[in-house]
């Protein structure tokens, strides 16, 4: 986080600011002339090198330093003033934080080494730039071509160009809004305008009649004939030379400019031995160049490389950055695997228990549950902690494996645990559970945060007491109150909605000294598929088993998509599904009226439907609702009482109802893909065909179509996950699995897939052979930061 200028009017520069070019941007102070590099820009636009082309990166760095960031930013405060010191070193204020902030203001852009000396009192820790040999891998999210300049007659709007001339006029035009407008003609006297919306008065004199400005944007169309708005410029003199190569542009932070970083960069690629650590056999298979030449051939790219190639990032080099990524998560994610082959686990027997149980259901498991559970019942008859992903589409019984996983842990005399994100998930689970486990004799209790306190403390003494063999619930169950007798099984259903902190909190309920060492086995589960190329690089440090067969008798759900203007159809359709004797889901987005957002909400949807419905009965669940009463009205709803239910996404997952055959998602634009999915699970779940209605409202964002698109042309969750993946990449899609730590910067794993495959092979390789080479690598780009894939 970094502190800016408060807003200032237009045209004035305020006093006290003289360290600041533009209003809305901090900066270091610069010489007098060109500045950063001799480019200069006024306004908002600024800021777009400020703004990283793939802010994931970001933000994951700023988890890496939370530590730094403090000291950096919030800084001690001086009394009275209530203000942090480094907001004071950038505004040109006194306190502790001024010196170094006048200390960054004096360094020159060629002295990288105390550029990185001070980086930790700035917000450059954000970037994830912590020592000197993170700087080479600090790479451009773009670049620009300032190697020509483009005479104004042929410019067309639309295109980037960069322009030079004199200025013929600058004034400053107060209607319709206060703006600077400079008049450029060039050498053949053609004009083009230069329009600043926010601008210093100063700015008059710099662009002086006669000065010489080569300027850079994307030209427009306007009133008067071309205009470029809100250009980066700089002064030159006459027949100055072109750069003869295409110029990088770093994601930075407020107070640090593209020259000083630029700088940095270099000056460590200059000073840092940068040796080898992949094998050369798999250097020269796959004909990549040296890892330094790469790096500095992308840093400094060579005259004549094409802009496109290196913007698309198909080049040698690029390539070579990329894989070294891939085989550094590769190593760290089986190296974490292999130290998790060194400890110990209960071996857990199958005994009777499992039988019993198989013999108790009302069905038989089909092809790929025997399948998945037979992967899960060898992982527990061993006596490594198991971590294995069980993962399948909607509807296709994962919970019935946990079962028979519970099963096997009870029948060895151990305890498990399952834990769900929410509690209607939670609470399901346990009525779905409790009557399979009484076949095995099993005790099963549940626990969330909305029981009784008298209530939770019961259950908390018999778990502790080893009076419960089977404990369900949400996050209670990881409360520093809940202590395991002998926990044997962790579950974690739907666990990409957990953090990695809570995975490792309920599977360190087990305590280790008192079972002699032990760790309990571990089994997530998930109902959003992850994609083959995301699962062998996200989760090579995981066993997966897939169930890719749906249970018999399910019928394909077939989805409509139809515009808001015809809701009074799908009302009628509504009426006819609840005559037949079906019932229907209604999912809004809101739960009641938001002032920002102009949405149908569950309060209101609820109230109109009862109105025109009657006298079919129609229930409301929502997040906001008691437990109790949100459990009466789902038990309403299983038992056929309520005919139609509105709801927010808080049925998502968990609800089994088979005579429910008609979902009505409102506003469907409004969720992602992996939502739309799991809403439409909720039908099609027993024998008669069901339908789900995805109503929207135009206009519709090039984002959604292609999502609505996508739920139209396919049910299968594998694919959906697929497209998902491409539309958003695997940082959402994963959500906590890594806590932002080993989201790849540079890699694109549908492009970059034949990549991923090599890098697994060539890491066994490095883990059988050359350890050495393996912690170098490691150090490289990961720095030592792996705790997170204890889970």
């Amino acid at each position: 986080m970094a502190f800016g200028p408060d807003p200032a009017r237009p045209g004035h520069r305020p006093a006290g600011r003289r360290g600041l070019h533009c209003p809305g941007r901090a900066r270091l102070r610069e010489s007098r002339g060109r500045g950063e590099g001799g480019w200069r820009q006024a306004g908002p636009d600024r800021q777009a090198h400020a703004v990283p082309d793939r802010p994931r990166a970001v933000r994951h760095r700023e988890r890496d330093h939370a530590a730094a960031l403090p000291r950096a930013v919030s800084g001690p405060l001086d009394a009275g003033r209530g203000e942090p010191a480094a907001r004071r070193a950038v505004r040109g204020r006194g306190g502790a934080g001024a010196r170094a902030g006048r200390l960054v203001r004096r360094l020159p852009a060629q002295q990288p080494a105390d550029f990185i000396q001070v980086a930790e009192a700035l917000p450059l820790a954000r970037l994830g730039i912590r020592r000197e040999q993170d700087l080479p891998l600090h790479l451009p999210i773009r670049y620009e071509d300032e190697t020509r300049i483009v005479p104004i007659a042929r410019v067309r709007p639309g295109e980037t160009v960069q322009v030079e001339g004199e200025v013929a006029r600058t004034e400053i035009v107060p209607r319709p809004r206060r703006m600077l407008v400079v008049a450029l003609r060039d050498d053949a006297g053609d004009r083009i305008d230069l329009r600043f919306f926010n601008f210093w008065g100063s700015q008059l004199k710099q662009f002086g009649s006669g000065r010489r400005v080569r300027a850079q944007g994307e030209a427009r169309g306007g009133l008067f004939g071309l205009e470029l708005v809100h250009p980066r410029w700089r002064l030159v003199d006459p027949g100055e030379p072109l750069p003869d190569r295409l110029t990088p542009v770093y994601s930075t932070v407020s107070g640090i400019g593209q020259a000083r970083i630029r700088a940095a960069v270099l000056g460590a690629l200059r000073k840092l031995a940068w040796p080898e650590t992949v094998p050369a056999d798999v250097v020269r298979r796959l004909g990549l160049p040296p890892a330094a030449d790469a790096l500095r051939a992308l840093h400094q790219p060579e005259p004549g490389v094409a802009l496109e190639a290196l913007q698309e990032r198909a080049t040698p080099e690029w390539r070579r950055v990329i894989f070294d990524e891939l085989l550094a998560q590769q190593l760290s994610l089986k190296r974490a695997r292999a130290a998790r082959a060194s400890l110990a686990a209960p071996a857990l027997g199958s005994g009777t228990a499992v039988g019993r149980l198989l013999g108790a259901l009302p069905f038989r498991l089909t092809g790929a549950q025997q399948r998945a559970w037979a992967e899960v019942a060898a992982d527990l008859a061993r006596a490594q902690p198991m971590n294995r992903l069980l993962q399948g589409d909607v509807g296709s019984g994962k919970t019935v494996i946990a079962a028979l996983a519970a099963a096997q842990a009870i029948g060895s005399g151990w305890q498990a645990a399952m834990m769900a994100p929410t509690e209607l998930l939670a609470e399901q689970h346990w009525r779905k559970l409790a009557p399979w486990m009484k076949a095995v004799g099993a005790r099963v209790a549940w626990l969330s945060g909305s029981l009784r306190e008298s209530e939770k403390k019961a259950v908390r003494a018999a778990v502790a007491a080893g009076e419960v063999d089977l404990l369900v619930g949400t996050h209670a169950l990881i409360e520093d109150t809940v202590a395991f007798a002998r926990l044997g099984l962790a579950i974690v259903d739907e666990q990409h909605r957990f953090g990695v902190a809570q995975r490792l909190a309920l599977r360190a309920k087990l305590d280790t000294a008192a079972a002699g060492g032990l760790l309990p086995h571990q089994l997530m589960m998930s109902a959003t598929p992850i994609p083959r190329t995301l699962a062998m690089s996200y989760y090579a440090d995981l066993d997966v088993s897939v169930i890719d067969e749906l249970p018999p008798g399910r019928t394909p759900v077939v989805t409509k998509l139809v515009s808001e203007a015809r809701r009074d159809e799908v009302i009628d359709r509504l009426r006819a599904a609840a005559a037949a004797g079906r019932q229907v889901y209604w999912v809004c987005p809101l739960i009641e009226e938001s002032e920002s957002l102009d949405l149908q909400t569950a309060i209101d949807t609820h109230e109109r439907l009862s109105r025109e419905l009657a006298p079919i009965r129609v229930g409301l669940v929502h997040g906001r609702m008691p437990p109790a009463d949100k459990q009466a009205v789902m038990d309403g709803f299983v038992r056929g009482e309520v005919q139609v239910l509105v709801a927010t996404t808080v049925i998502e997952v968990g609800v089994d109802v088979p005579n429910a055959s008609l979902m009505i998602i409102e506003h469907a634009e409004r969720f992602g893909l992996a939502q739309l999915h799991q809403l439409r699970g909720r039908v099609g779940r027993g024998t008669t065909e069901s339908f789900c209605v995805l109503m929207y409202r135009n206009p519709l964002s090039a984002t959604a179509r292609e999502r609505l698109r996508t739920m139209y042309e396919t049910t299968d969750g594998f694919e959906i996950a697929r497209r998902d993946l491409m539309q958003r990449g695997p940082g959402e899609l994963l959500g906590a699995r890594q806590s932002g730590q080993m989201l790849l910067r540079f890699a694109d794993l549908e492009r970059d897939s034949e990549l991923v495959a090599v890098a697994r092979e060539t890491a066994d390789q490095m883990l059988r052979e050359d350890p050495a080479a393996v912690d170098a690598h490691l150090e490289r780009w990961l720095g030592g930061r792996e705790e997170f894939l204890k889970a």
